[in-house]
C-alpha cells in the first residue's frame, strides 16, 4: 500500500514466459453459465459470500453475478480491502481479495522483526527475493480466469496493484468487464515501470521512506521496512505517507496489517498497457487529492498518457479531493463508484 522511491538503483528482473490460450478463453467467456456455480475461488484469494439486497447490475441473470477481484499494493495484503469488500458483498457482488505470492495468508515474517532486532533484520534472508511481476500477474490472472466462468469480472488495483491490473489487462482482456485503478500506478510507454513513475518530476513532492529502510535492498532482493518502529519521527513519516487524514488509532491498525518485505523486481518490471488488449477494456481511475505516496500530479499524468494511447476509450475519473493514499475511512463513497462498474458498458 505504501509506494516506495527506488532511488535509481539498477535492477535485474527475472523473465517468465506465461503461456495462455486466448482462443479457448474467448469461447469459454462467450458461453459462460448465467447462474452462480459456486464461489470458484483461486489460491491466494480471500472470499466473501454473496449478500442480500443485490443491486440490479450485480444480479442480472442474463450476465451472471459480477465478481470484483481486488489487488493490494506494496507491503500490504488482500485484507486491506476488507471494508470495501464487505460493502460490495452486501450490494450483491462476489468479491475476491487477492493475496499476492508470499503476502497476506502466505506472509513471511522475519524472526528478527518479531523480536525487533534491527541489526539482524538487516541481514535476515527473504523468500520474496526473486519474485517479480510475472509471479504477481500469474496469481491474478489465475483468479480472473476462474472468476470469469461465473459472470463479469471487475479488476481493481490499489497503489502497486495497478501494475498487475495493466499486465493482466494485456494478458486476458476478453475476461475483464472493467478495470479500475485506485490511486495506483498505471505505467505508460514514457514511464514503463513503477520505478519510472516514482522518479517522474510529477512525484517530486511525494514522501520517500528511504530513511525507514532496513538493510541493503540489492543484497536482500527486497525493500524491507520496520512497521513496528517506536520512533516518533519515523511514525510521523509513515502516517504522512499512508493516511495523514486518519486518526492515530486507524493509522496503527493499518500498520498492523503491513508486512516488512516487497521484492525489488516488482517495481522494476515493465507493465505498459497495450492499445489492442488492455486499451479496449473500459477503465476507471479513482484519483486521491491528498496522496503523499503517488502524488496527485503523477496520477494526472498517468491518466493523460493512457488517454493519449486510446483516445476512443478514455479513463472515467472520479475525484476524491480529501483522500490520502489509503483512501477514505468510510468505504461508502469508494464502494458506490465501484458498484456502478458492474453495470457499465464499453
Amino acid at each position: 500500500m505504501v509506494v516506495l522511491d527506488l532511488w535509481g538503483v539498477k535492477r535485474t528482473v527475472r523473465t517468465v514466459v506465461l503461456m495462455t490460450n486466448a482462443a479457448n478463453e474467448e469461447q469459454t467467456s462467450a458461453t459462460r453459465r448465467t447462474a452462480l456455480r459456486g464461489l470458484g475461488l483461486a489460491a491466494g484469494g480471500i472470499p466473501l459470500a454473496v449478500g442480500l439486497g443485490a443491486s440490479p447490475a450485480a444480479a442480472d441473470p442474463r450476465r451472471g453475478i459480477t465478481t470484483y477481484v481486488l489487488v493490494h499494493g506494496t507491503h500490504s495484503a488482500g485484507a486491506f480491502w476488507t471494508p470495501i469488500a464487505r460493502e460490495l458483498t452486501l450490494r450483491g457482488h462476489r468479491v475476491v481479495m487477492v493475496d499476492q505470492p508470499l503476502h497476506g495468508a502466505e506472509a513471511f515474517v522475519p524472526e528478527s522483526y518479531q523480536r525487533q532486532d534491527l541489526k539482524a533484520m538487516a541481514d535476515e534472508p527473504s523468500p520474496l527475493k526473486g519474485l517479480g511481476l510475472d509471479d504477481y500477474e500469474a496469481r491474478v490472472t489465475g483468479i480472473v480466469r476462474r472468476a470469469a466462468r461465473n459472470g463479469p469480472v471487475v479488476l481493481v488495483g490499489h497503489s502497486l496493484g495497478g501494475v498487475s491490473v495493466s499486465r493482466v489487462g494485456n494478458a486476458v482482456p476478453h475476461l475483464l468487464h472493467h478495470i479500475c485503478y485506485m490511486a495506483a500506478f498505471c505505467p505508460s510507454r514514457v514511464l514503463p515501470t513503477a520505478d519510472a513513475c516514482t522518479a517522474a518530476p510529477e512525484n517530486a513532492n511525494a514522501v520517500s521512506p528511504v530513511e525507514l529502510m532496513v538493510g541493503d535492498p540489492d543484497r536482500l532482493g527486497v525493500l524491507r521496512l520496520n512497521f513496528r518502529t517506536g520512533d516518533r519521527r519515523q511514525l510521523a513519516l509513515l502516517k504522512e505517507m499512508i493516511c495523514a487524514d486518519l486518526p492515530d488509532t486507524d493509522f496503527r491498525r493499518l500498520l498492523a496489517g503491513m508486512q516488512t518485505d516487497e521484492p525489488i523486481a516488482a517495481y522494476a518490471g515493465r507493465a505498459v498497457g497495450r492499445a489492442g488488449s488492455w486499451g479496449r477494456i473500459p477503465r476507471t481511475y479513482l484519483r486521491f487529492g491528498k496522496d503523499r505516496t503517488i502524488a496527485t500530479a503523477l496520477q494526472d499524468r498517468m491518466i493523460a498518457e493512457a488517454d493519449v494511447l486510446t483516445p476512443g476509450n478514455r479513463f472515467r475519473v472520479h475525484n476524491f479531493a480529501d483522500a490520502s493514499h489509503a483512501g477514505p475511512l468510510d468505504p461508502t463513497p469508494i464502494t458506490e463508484v465501484l458498484d456502478t462498474l458492474a453495470g457499465q458498458k464499453a
